[in-house]
């Protein structure tokens, strides 16, 4: 960096190469220092005498050969890595894992993949999953670290999946869907960098604990061009903090409020009612704007399918022209049948006149106004329209927060009005106008002073001409636009500013959670479907989730799409698994989850008391490990009084999950995990929502260590 700030020149030249080089350094020191912890993790030695330090990120020697020092995880070389064995060894003798805390390397494990390799390094591993077994018993820290080291075969072949067309990954607690959606990001950022850097790769979770929570995995790969929201983030401009109720919730989720949406968007292009015109004062004489004159408007309008704010200046130029001519036939009609007496420009000052009169276009704005998504949304939901008296009642609200089910039909409503942004190109080509009237001015004061540089009056009509200045190689218009702020932004952070921004690629976790219109709102977001859907129907929660794959994508891609599913458990040990497949066969007899890889012989435990409270806290502190981080999952009601018996806890909608206690609801834990895990009142946990022991099977399958059950007597 040092070396690229010292670049000379001060041509222009010179400083764009300077620019450029610090540019470039830049984005390698900030991607080594995202790295920095477990750059390298592997070495690979091959049979024919090739030999390959694995690791995050690639880094080459600055030479004139740019020799590879570490080779980048994902690059078709570093496959064996993850794929090789015994019986397929890819050519390898031997692989190398190295685990480090920091800068130092605290343990080395060799496989010996060749059996003719008689070497001996004194680090042979004698299980050659002592490196994953050893992440997994790892105590949490409250974030989510990625699994580059311990990817196995069946979580490579996702992650280097082909990036078009959509590909479901399903999977039950703990088999990685959301590490293998992370990485995939990764890896298609890699091998697609040049189509995925401009479009920039969406990634969706189920809400902001959780984006916290994942929220390093891809910088410490390097990658830093990804945009991450929830649902109900996608609306800029808006933050969804309010709460629907179940109902409404599944109310405003579901297929029908888009035709909803539609028709009440219809019903704010009126035409006056039959006989009762509406009378506009005008200089020349009141105006009279009836039922046909708007009619044939209206229709004309429609007409264009266009939608409403982008359709209303073909109604307004339609009216304008119909009252002009009304006004017209009446000045200059003829008494006795002839010919208008009026000629052409006459008639088109009488035009002008009503096109600029405020009382004329305040008229227009009652039958077809303009509007905005968030205004025409909030008169939508203080009075809902073609919607059952039900389902009516369930959303009708006067003001308050956006709810992140609102976020979709903001979207939905966008796409039904249309921005007219004529006003706003009005506003910029003024500005522009502007800055090229000041750039003028600078070339004029420049011209005006170019003789002073010469003292000797005989020499100015000579040198003058040879001396070229400012306003000899450029004009205004050129020089305003070398003068403009250019936008420095990355692309995903104009992606967030941009409700109708296309995606490279977008990444959904929890996707079974979203609702049909919150799908309509990401499929607009890729027009070229090219998506990675994470999820397991059993965990769903939400009461507009459409749970099914195929109701999901039918609407969309029909049936092309591919679906793989992960069956291997990495995070829960067997004697929870049990315990959490148990209540749901209690439902499903033929439910059968994924399979543990491990077993810590530490059985879950169960107590039944009055106070599930005072019971919880004292487990707390029974339970509370050295290193390592604990979750109370609780029903909502109970947390106030849980805050106040535990104040230490960390909680609320975004809670610090870095603290040793998280307090949570079982929404919130979703995609999350913990050392230890206290559920609390699993009776209300299951009564408590439709899809209740979906909640309940999330909240028991949370711990990667220790559960605790404390249920109310």
């Amino acid at each position: 960096m040092a070396a690229a700030l010292k670049v000379g020149g001060s041509t222009l030249q010179a400083r764009l190469e300077r620019d450029v080089l610090v540019a470039e350094q830049s984005g390698l020191l900030a991607a080594y220092n995202a790295g920095e912890t477990g750059l390298c993790f592997g070495r690979l030695v091959f049979r024919d005498g090739r030999d390959h330090h694995i690791g995050r990120i690639g880094i080459r020697e600055d030479d004139a050969h740019r020799t590879p020092l570490v080779v980048d995880w994902r690059a078709e070389v570093a496959r064996p890595f993850y794929l090789a064995t015994g019986h397929t060894p890819m050519g390898l003798r031997r692989r190398r894992h190295i685990t480090t805390h920091g800068r130092d390397v605290t343990a080395l494990h060799d496989e010996v993949l060749d059996l003719e390799d008689t070497t001996r390094t004194g680090h042979e591993s004698r299980d050659a999953d002592e490196v994953l077994l050893a992440a997994l018993d790892a105590a949490r820290t409250g974030r989510m670290h990625d699994i580059v080291q311990t990817i196995q075969a069946e979580q490579d072949t996702i992650i280097r999946s082909p990036h078009r067309g959509v590909l479901v990954v399903e999977g039950g607690p703990g088999t990685g869907k959301t590490a293998v959606a992370l990485h995939r990001a990764a890896y298609l950022l890699y091998a697609h960098r040049e189509q995925l850097a401009k479009r920039a790769v969406l990634i969706v979770g189920p809400n902001p604990a959780f984006l916290g929570y994942i929220g390093q995995v891809l910088p410490s790969l390097g990658e830093t061009g990804v945009l991450l929201a929830t649902p109900g983030e996608l609306f800029p401009g808006v933050r969804a903090t309010g709460t629907d109720t179940p109902r409404a919730a599944a109310v405003k989720g579901s297929a029908a409020m888009a035709d909803a949406l539609a028709q009440a968007v219809r019903d704010r292009q009126q035409v006056p009612e039959r006989g009762a015109p509406l009378i506009v004062e005008h200089d020349d004489g009141d105006l009279i704007l009836d039922w046909d004159m708007a009619l044939e408007a209206r229709h004309k309008a429609r007409e264009t399918d266009l939608p409403h704010n982008l359709a209303r200046p073909h109604f307004v130029f339609r009216l304008l022209d119909a009252l002009a001519e009304q006004l017209a036939d009446r000045i200059g009609a003829d008494p006795y049948g002839g010919p208008n007496f009026l000629g052409p420009d006459d008639i088109a000052l009488l035009a002008k006149g009503v096109a600029t009169n405020p009382a004329v276009h305040a008229a227009i704005d009652t039958l077809w106004p303009p509007l905005t998504p968030e205004e025409f949304l909030t008169d939508y939901l203080a009075d809902p329209t073609h919607l059952d008296d039900e389902d009516a009642a369930a959303i009708r609200r006067e003001g308050g927060p956006w709810t992140a089910a609102d976020v979709a039909l903001l979207d939905e409503a966008a796409e039904l009005l249309g921005e007219d942004d004529s006003a706003a190109r009005a506003r910029e080509e003024a500005e522009r106008q502007q800055q090229i009237a000041y750039a003028q001015g600078v070339l004029d004061v420049s011209y005006a002073s170019r003789t002073y540089e010469f003292e000797d009056k005989e020499e100015q009509d000579k040198d003058a001409s040879e001396v070229l200045s400012a306003h000899d190689i450029i004009d205004a218009e050129r020089f305003a636009e070398r003068h403009e702020e250019a936008d420095h932004r990355s692309a995903a952070e104009r992606a967030a500013a941009d409700r109708t921004w296309a995606f490279g690629h977008i990444i959904v976790d929890e996707a079974q959670e979203l609702s049909a219109m919150a799908w309509r709102l990401l499929m607009r977001r890729t027009p070229s479907r090219s998506m990675t859907l994470v999820g397991d129907p059993a965990q769903t929660g939400d009461s507009a989730g459409v749970g099914s794959w195929e109701r999901i994508l039918a609407p969309y891609v029909q049936d092309r799409w591919e679906l793989v599913r992960l069956g291997v458990n990495y995070r829960t040990p067997a004697e929870i698994m049990e315990v959490a497949a148990e209540v749901r066969r209690a439902h499903d007899p033929a439910f059968e989850p994924p399979s543990s890889v491990r077993s810590t012989g530490v059985k879950p435990w169960e107590r039944t008391v009055d106070d599930v409270v005072a019971e919880t806290v004292r487990a707390v502190g029974d339970e509370l490990p050295a290193e390592g981080r604990l979750a109370v999952i609780a029903p909502a009601a109970l947390h106030p009084a849980l805050i106040a018996a535990l104040p230490d806890a960390a909680h609320g909608r975004v809670p610090d999950l870095t603290r040793p206690v998280v307090l949570l609801d079982p929404r919130q834990a979703k995609g999350l995990e913990f050392d230890t895990v206290l559920v609390v009142d699993p009776d209300a946990i299951e009564s408590g929502a439709a899809h209740g022991i979906n909640d309940l099977y999330v909240a028991l399958t949370r711990a990667t260590q220790r559960l605790g059950v404390v249920r109310r007597a």
